[in-house]
């Protein structure tokens, strides 16, 4: 079957009934283009989060290179305020990077982003320690992660919104969960790769030179994403926009009807986002560094713990995203909130002592409230805007969120634990970020099965394309 472009898309029928309406097109993604699309989405993401999440996994070693005068704690604390603040630049990424992929495409801003980040992390690996250059070593080292964070802030809003536009309606949270496989995909490798270093390499080794590989890594990683990603095709939501006399809106425009018309949806999203990366930025880049300094576990223990827990969310993710297609976006969302509220201290009071199996099961515990929201959501929140403020809209309110809520999440909870010595504060915390969660749930719209807001139907092949106008 021949590719659709909007010129050539599959129509209703003149007597037929289309569910956006009389006259509307339904469009059919070729095969081929589709399976490009979420190998190449799935896998430049991979990527784009090996680079930025290998951070957290080195953040002990990290700390004695380029804050040696301090603490264990204060150490620890230093480095997830750098590791913040990358989140903090985020918004001005999306800012910029959002409304630009409304304005010239989807394809070119992930390629892009895909660039910076790559040149961002091969940089850290070449930064001198405290040792060397005393003072400008964390400042470089800060300089270097506002680079990953500016890239990222345009790169998952961008990356949400490119995969769910190629996707057909019945299928769109199945596919859109392959995102969050090749994200798991990067965590586990930067773990991978820091547990083997740090099992294998002395302390005095890893301190010297071994922390540097996880981010020279990132250079040969960052040409194949970027040579993958060169190779996808634009949106067909994009080309049919554009192919009807769309008109490009200027930036300023374009927030104006992000914050007057769509305000609603933007606070759901931020709602959604928030209890999706407080559960991640907790399993994924607080645990490792809590087991390690405030349970005394082994640094190759903690990081092991952390890698078999998504190994196996990696085996079951996209099976929740297909089930999403069945049974709704907003019941797996719901019941990944309930989990959190009911689950998160007894998952922190199994963790809390100290030994391999029962640490296993709690941090296991997270991660299945975790894939409730990395499955689903990818899907969800880019169906809460229409295809001309898409990108835009969903960039600003995902890294608004992710910026105050999610990145912050291992510097406050680090924190909390310090100041109140409770080790606890982790899983009141995660209550916290589920009874959030539960309320924005409760505002969003189901949108299962439907076509995305300002787009028509997108079927996966003809016979598809005939059932959805009637015919």
């Amino acid at each position: 079957m021949s590719e659709n472009r909007p010129g050539d898309a599959t129509r209703r029928p003149p007597d037929g009934t289309s569910p956006n309406g009389p006259g509307d097109d339904v469009l059919v993604v070729d095969a081929s283009r589709l399976k490009r699309t979420i190998a190449g989405t799935a896998v430049g993401n991979m990527m784009e989060w090996y680079d930025f999440g290998v951070y957290s996994y080195v953040a002990v070693t990290l700390g004695k290179v380029f804050f040696p005068g301090s603490s264990g704690p204060v150490q620890l604390i230093s480095t997830f305020a750098t590791f913040a603040a990358a989140f903090l630049i985020r918004p001005l990424g999306g800012f910029f990077f959002g409304p630009l992929g409304d304005r010239i495409g989807r394809k070119r801003v992930l390629a892009t982003t895909m660039i910076l980040m790559a040149i961002g992390t091969f940089c850290i690996g070449l930064l001198p320690g405290y040792d060397t250059i005393g003072i400008w070593a964390p400042i470089l080292l800060l300089v270097v992660r506002l680079v990953q964070g500016f890239s990222t802030g345009g790169e998952y809003g961008s990356a949400m919104t490119f995969i769910s536009e190629h996707s057909p309606d019945r299928r769109r949270g199945f596919l859109s969960s392959w995102l969050e496989f090749g994200t798991l995909s990067g965590y586990v490798l930067g773990a991978a790769i820091a547990t083997g270093l740090t099992a294998t390499l002395t302390e005095t080794q890893m301190l010297s030179w071994g922390w540097r590989i996880p981010f020279f890594v990132a250079g040969p990683l960052g040409l194949a994403g970027l040579y993958m990603r060169l190779k996808l095709e634009e949106t067909p939501a994009f080309e049919y926009l554009a192919g009807h006399e769309h008109r490009t809106m200027n930036i300023r425009e374009e927030f104006r009807r992000i914050i007057v018309e769509h305000r609603r949806p933007v606070l759901v999203c931020m709602g959604l986002v928030l209890v999706w990366n407080v559960t991640n930025y907790m399993l994924t880049s607080y645990m490792p560094n809590y087991l390690s300094t405030a349970l005394a576990v082994p640094e190759a223990t903690a990081l092991l713990v952390v890698l078999i827990v998504m190994a196996v969310l990696m085996v079951v993710i996209t099976f929740v995203g297909r089930l999403s297609d069945r049974v709704g976006r907003r019941p797996v969302l719901m019941t990944g909130c309930i989990l959190l509220i009911l689950g998160s201290v007894p998952a922190m009071l199994i963790i809390r002592n100290a030994t391999f199996s029962p640490i296993l099961i709690g941090c296991m515990l997270m991660g299945l409230m975790l894939v409730c929201f990395s499955s689903t959501e990818p899907a969800t929140l880019p169906a809460l805007f229409p295809t001309d403020v898409r990108a835009g809209a969903l960039s600003v309110a995902f890294n608004i969120s992710v910026s105050l809520f999610g990145g912050t999440t291992p510097l406050v909870t680090a924190a909390l634990v310090t100041a109140t010595h409770s080790l606890l504060m982790p899983g009141f915390y995660l209550m916290a970020a589920g009874i959030i969660g539960a309320v924005a749930v409760l505002f969003a719209p189901e949108t299962a099965g439907r076509p995305l807001p300002g787009s028509p139907p997108v079927a996966a092949d003809e016979a598809e394309a005939r059932k959805l106008v009637g015919y």
